[in-house]
């Protein structure tokens, strides 16, 4: 079933896996995360052609977690100094803490090939993090993009439980993308899953006027 999140006169949707069956972690699961991107945020990246590219339809591709780390293709997960990596909890996590990795950041990198899921080419993907972070907590969001473009916040800093987006623009089909959150201050965090999807369908008034 499709998620949906209504804020004001927006609505942005997301579907869930075609596969979703076998995906622990739901796409449903990240209307918990309070998102980085607000619809007004999305609004303007249309208004600004940045989400021209790419199929029409809106689909989530992959939901990568704990204890679902490969997908299709070459799509992969890789954890960069986890202090735990717990796969049967109620809701599976990897947890980090900075202070228990003096030289090397924490990170969480999930790497992507479009052509395993149908992509034949250039597209804009969108990598949405959910991320719980007790106490406050800094991360960079990073990516690759080959001859693309990669959109994410310079660093972002909070508490609680939040969705960290990385968007890949004008990706090519065979190329093994990648989107990641690497954290450079802070305590103890954990991560949940990530989802791998085309830009979400805008329900409102996107033209100006």
């Amino acid at each position: 079933m499709p998620h949906i999140v209504t804020i004001s006169r927006v609505m942005l949707m997301f579907s869930a896996p075609d596969d979703a069956a076998d995906h622990p972690a739901r796409s449903d699961a990240f209307a918990e995360f309070e998102s980085d991107l607000t619809a007004e945020d999305w609004i303007a990246k249309y208004r600004a052609g940045d989400l021209v590219r790419g199929p029409l339809h809106w689909s989530t591709l992959e939901v990568i977690s704990p204890t679902r780390t490969i997908g299709r293709g070459r799509t992969n997960l890789t954890l960069i100094r986890p202090t735990i990596l717990q796969t049967d909890a109620a809701e599976p996590f990897a947890g980090f803490d900075l202070r228990e990795s003096p030289n090397r950041n924490p990170a969480v990198s999930v790497h992507f090939r479009p052509s395993a899921y149908g992509a034949t080419g250039v597209a804009t993907y969108v990598f949405t993090f959910a991320v719980d972070a007790p106490t406050r907590a800094h991360f960079t969001p990073g990516g690759y993009a080959g001859s693309g473009t990669v959109d994410a916040a310079g660093s972002i800093r909070f508490s609680g439980r939040r969705a960290i987006t990385v968007i890949l623009r004008d990706v090519p089909p065979g190329l093994d993308a990648s989107a990641s959150i690497e954290q450079t201050d802070g305590a103890s965090w954990s991560w949940f899953s990530t989802r791998i999807s085309l830009p979400p369908i805008v329900i409102g008034p996107i033209a100006d006027g």
